[in-house]
C-alpha cells in the first residue's frame, strides 16, 4: 500500500500566496479529483507536488510512504514513485519515446526485455497511432495525440501516484474515453492511486473518482463523493468562492 500525505501545505510564486493549507491524503487505488475555478491553485498543487521550479513551499509537508517529498529533486521524485501526466506536454526534438522510456526505466534500476513490444501493446489498446511512438517525443502532435503519449508513458512505467493536471484538455471524445480509461484500468490493475486535477465532469464517465475536493482561493472547501461532481455541473463553482472569502 503507497500512500502520499499532503499536510497544511502552503505554496508561494513569487510574493504571491497560492495555497493556504492544503491537507489530502490519497492511497493505493484511489481516484481523487480536484476541482474549482481558474486561479483556485489547483496546477499549482500539481507543481509543488512533483517540485517544479519558482514554486516555493513556504511550510507544511509532502511524504510519500514516510518519506519527505520536498527534500527530493525533481527526477529522484519521479524515481520514487510520482508521475505527472502534463496540461501541456513538452515536445523533445531528435529522440524517441523508447529511448525516454528506457532511461526512466534505468534510473528506477528497472528494465523491459520487450519494451518495444510493451510500447506498442499499449500504443494499440488507447488507439495510438503506433507509427507516432517511432518520432520525436511530441514533436508535430495533436493536442490529443500528445495527451495520448502521456497516458502510454504512465502505462509503461507503473508509477505508485499518477497526477494528472487537466487529461481532458484538448481531447476530443474519444482520445478523452480511451485516455480515462486507460487511467482508471491502472487503478485497478497496478493499484495506481490518482490526483485527478480537471474543470469538468465528463471525465468521470470512465475515470471513477472515490473522492472529489472542492479547491477555491488556495483551500480545499468541500470534499465528498462523486455526486459532489455533479453538483458542480450543474450549480458552478461561484457559491464555493463565497465560502472561500
Amino acid at each position: 500500500m503507497t500512500t502520499l500525505e499532503i499536510r497544511d501545505l502552503h505554496v508561494s510564486v513569487g510574493t504571491t500566496q497560492i495555497l493556504n493549507g492544503i491537507t489530502l491524503t490519497i492511497k493505493s487505488g484511489e481516484v481523487h479529483a480536484v476541482m474549482g475555478p481558474n486561479g483556485a491553485g489547483k496546477s499549482t498543487l500539481s507543481a509543488a507536488i512533483m517540485g517544479k521550479p519558482g514554486y516555493t513551499v513556504t511550510s507544511g509537508s509532502i511524504l510519500l510512504d514516510g518519506k519527505d517529498v520536498l527534500a527530493m529533486p525533481t527526477w529522484k521524485r519521479a524515481v520514487a514513485g510520482l508521475h505527472l501526466v502534463m496540461q501541456y506536454p513538452t515536445e523533445v526534438p531528435g529522440v524517441k519515446l523508447s529511448e525516454v522510456l528506457s532511461e526512466a526505466l534505468t534510473a528506477r534500476n528497472s528494465s523491459l526485455p520487450n519494451l518495444n513490444k510493451t510500447i506498442n501493446e499499449e500504443a494499440t489498446r488507447i488507439s495510438f497511432d503506433t507509427e507516432l511512438v517511432n518520432r520525436a517525443v511530441n514533436v508535430d502532435f495533436s493536442g490529443g495525440e500528445k495527451k495520448r503519449n502521456e497516458t502510454l508513458q504512465l502505462a509503461v512505467l507503473k508509477p505508485k501516484i499518477a497526477i494528472l493536471d487537466e487529461l481532458d484538455s484538448g481531447l476530443d471524445i474519444d482520445a478523452l474515453r480511451d485516455c480515462a480509461k486507460r487511467v482508471e484500468d491502472a487503478t485497478n490493475e497496478d493499484q495506481l492511486g490518482a490526483l485527478v486535477i480537471t474543470h469538468y465532469s465528463r471525465l468521470f464517465e470512465e475515470l471513477k473518482p472515490d473522492f472529489v475536493h472542492i479547491l477555491a482561493k488556495g483551500r480545499i472547501v468541500k470534499s465528498g463523493g462523486p455526486e459532489l461532481a455533479d453538483e458542480l455541473e450543474r450549480d458552478g463553482y461561484a457559491a464555493y468562492a463565497e465560502v472561500a472569502k
